[in-house]
This record gives C-alpha cells, structure tokens and sequence, in this order.
C-alpha cells in the first residue's frame, strides 16, 4: 500500500462525553494500541483540528473524527529474497517457523537482511502496515536469536484482528504462545507461575530487569512445566527442556523469567548468570559445541483464531536442529 487511506466518523448526541479513542475503537477495527500511536502521532483530527491526546473527549452533538493511516511502506525499504520455512498462508495471514539469526524488523544497525525485507519478496508491498513503515505486516516479534513460530498479517483487516487477539493474550480468547527452553539445571519445582514486573535496566538498556515497583514495572506472567530432566554422569542436575506460556509479552520476558527462577536459558548471553563458568567445568570437546550462536529458546506452539473466518488454528514446531545437537551433546556427559 503506498497511498495514505483514511477512516471517517461521525459521532451522534449519546456519544458526548465519551474518550475519543474509545469511540474509534468502538466503531473501528483498529487495536487499542495503533489508535493511541496514530492519535499520538497527529493522525487524528476532530473537525478538521488534530488531537495528540489519546483522553480528549467528545463534547458536541455532532463531530467529524477523520483518521489518516499513514503511508505504510518507505521507498528505502527493500524486498530481499531471504529463504522463509512457510507453514501456512492463505489471502489474510502468513504462518513461518523462523530460523534464529533473524532480525524480525529493520532498526540500528540491522537495515537490511531483516525478515520485514523477507516478506516483503514473498508478498510484494500489500502488506498491511498497521505496524508502522519499517514493521509491515508484523503482529508480534521474536528476538533476533529465538527461532520458532510466527504469524504474519497480509492485509489490514487481518492485523486488526490479530492484534487485539495479541493484546488480550488469551485471557477471552484462543491465543496461545508456547516456547521451549533449554535451561541450566533442575528447578526443583516441575511446574509454577512467575509473576513479576518488568522494566528497562538502568545500567543497560538493552537489557530488561524483575522489579518490585509497580509503578516502574510492567505486570508479566509466565507458568512453566519442566518437561525433561538431564543429569550428568555423577547423577548431578545438568540440565532441562522447560515448556513456558505466555500470559502477558514484554520484551523477553521468557529469558528474564527463567533467569529470575535461576536457570538462564543455556548460551544467553544476556541473562546467563555464570555462563562461562559453567563452560569451564565441561571437556574441550563439549566446550567447543556449546559455543553456538544463539539462546536455547524456540516458539514451539501457535494457537489463534483466523482472523477472517474465526476458524481456531494451531501451529506446532520441533526443536530446531542445532538445539536438538546442544541437547544431545550435554546429555552424553
């Protein structure tokens, strides 16, 4: 879609006093959180005035709320023919097992090579762009280095739908998100729930951190079961394949949650408490293998409701190979 396409409303006398952005998610499909970025961002205007506060309210009888969506996708934005493993796609949705070392959207220091310029060959510019100019047709996103399931929407319609199915998490709907992880150590615990708040580290931003502040936090919730159990040959606890659900989808809550119980997903860098002394007690050889490119995390289970026929669908996805070799590999100690 290269020209900018708009919506018209026209409120009526039993809509004074109501939030304008309610109103338009009222009488739109548009997600609670693109109505926000759009008012924020000046798309918005009330007889012809822009608003760019989301709590602004409607206070005649009748009002004129134009939305402009906004041109979707850049010049500088290319298509590039990067191999996708396509599990699914019909006219409304995408559904790819995505190879890890896969920058899901271009942003620094990654402008090309991304899976935006993947998808962007297979498609063409139709995409929808709900999700901004440099994310089209991206409802949810894996980290670089996760591998696994992702749904991509082809047309507005669809990434409406599929966002407000994204933003509930499941609570009221089908919405699943499962991933495995290959862990260090055994909780001693199978299965539980995490819940904490998350927040941006301090020291670095790249990062994410638990707090206790609710102020400062955002709510994440995560049950886990451990599904397989690996000890070395002293009868240690060395490792585990741990099954975790999303409850709610801050940025890598998975790692951050399972670093908190004090078993880091195995080569993370980032949350891998100890990682390099745990490499120094294995042989060389095992030493060696270990060192692979990426975190033991893959999305292993979709489950949604198409966005166009409502028919519920799930997607399922093996360990990919190199994580299957890592976990074979730690198994013969």
């Amino acid at each position: 879609m290269i020209n900018n396409k708009s919506i018209n409303l026209i409120t009526n006398k039993t809509d004074s006093g109501k939030r304008i952005d309610q109103f338009i998610s009222q009488n739109t499909e548009l997600s609670r959180q693109r109505i926000s970025k759009l008012i924020q961002d000046g798309y918005v205007s009330v007889n012809e005035e822009v608003i760019t506060i989301k709590k602004n309210k409607i206070r005649g009888d009748i009002e004129k709320i134009k939305i402009i969506l906004p041109k979707l996708i850049e010049d500088t934005l290319k298509p590039e023919n990067i191999s996708l493993n396509i599990l699914y796609e019909d006219d409304y949705i995408l559904v790819i097992d995505k190879q890890s070392d896969l920058v899901v959207h271009p942003g620094a220091g990654n402008k090309t090579g991304t899976l935006v310029n993947a998808i962007l060959h297979h498609c063409g510019k139709s995409l929808s762009g709900i999700g901004g100019h440099i994310r089209p047709g991206i409802v949810h996103r894996l980290d670089k280095n996760t591998s696994g399931l992702m749904i991509i929407a082809k047309n507005d319609l669809a990434h409406n739908n599929l966002s407000k199915q994204f933003m509930d998490h499941g609570r009221n709907g089908d919405l699943e998100r499962i991933y495995d992880a290959l862990v260090w150590g055994i909780p001693k615990i199978g299965s539980g729930k995490i819940e904490t708040q998350i927040r941006r580290n301090d020291r670095d931003k790249t990062k994410m951190m638990t707090t206790k502040s609710m102020k400062n936090g955002k709510l994440a919730i995560t049950t886990y079961k451990v599904i397989e159990k690996i000890y070395n040959h002293k009868n240690d606890p060395l490792i585990s394949q741990i099954r975790c659900k999303l409850y709610t989808g801050r940025t890598h809550q998975i790692r951050v949650h399972l670093d908190y119980i004090g078993h880091p997903v195995i080569c993370d860098q980032k949350y891998g408490k100890g990682f390099n002394t745990k490499l120094k007690s294995l042989s060389n050889d095992c030493r060696n293998q270990l060192k692979i490119d990426r975190h033991a995390l893959h999305s292993s289970k979709l489950s949604f409701r198409h966005p166009i026929g409502n028919k519920p669908m799930t997607f399922e996805s093996e360990l990919p190979d190199d994580l299957k070799l890592l976990k074979n590999m730690l198994s013969g100690i």
